[in-house]
């Protein structure tokens, strides 16, 4: 069950939600679970606005006309801005294991060994795919393309049709 609130009561250790009308016919199976022995999970979290469709529509419509004006593919393209504008993490991990990290991330830049503690590892930075990027990472990363565009040549939208796109997503986090 996943919904929305404005508000929340805590009181005496206890936390109280309201929940919207349609939902509440959804917790008697959850009564039932609970009778039953079983353990109900409860994630509780701010909400936070995604990018919207149109952006990553767009995104995609200039790396596909910035890979034709520079001979390469939009895939390769987009791995080259991620490593540009995009977010990412250190790992070190045991040189056997190398191939099977480049195989779960996105993109994957090997730093070079290193040593700790005595043991051998390879630093590597490792880029998320943008599908999980909040809003004002992915307007980074946007931004970066947009400008790599204008700078083969590339007609982009508007500074007024980007700020819009920008607003679909609940303004930069």
């Amino acid at each position: 069950m996943k919904f929305n609130i404005t508000q929340l009561n805590y009181f005496n250790g206890c936390l109280t939600l309201p929940i919207p009308r349609p939902k509440i016919q959804l917790l008697e199976g959850l009564r039932k679970a609970l009778e039953s022995g079983k353990v109900i999970q409860v994630d509780i979290d701010v909400k936070r606005e995604k990018r919207s469709n149109n952006a990553n529509a767009y995104l995609w419509a200039l790396l596909g006309k910035m890979a034709d004006a520079l001979n390469t593919n939009k895939d390769d393209l987009y791995i080259a801005m991620l490593e540009r504008y995009g977010v990412f993490t250190h790992m070190i991990v045991k040189p056997h294991v190398v191939s099977r990290v480049k195989q779960e991330w996105r993109a994957v830049r090997e730093l070079g060994p290193v040593t700790i503690n005595g043991q051998q590892g390879i630093q590597l930075q490792c880029y998320f795919g943008s599908h999980i990027y909040n809003s004002k990472e992915f307007s980074v990363l946007l931004n970066g393309v947009i400008e790599e565009a204008k700078d083969l040549g590339i007609e982009t939208k508007s500074e007024e049709e980007i700020n819009s796109l920008i607003r679909e997503w609940g303004g930069k986090e």
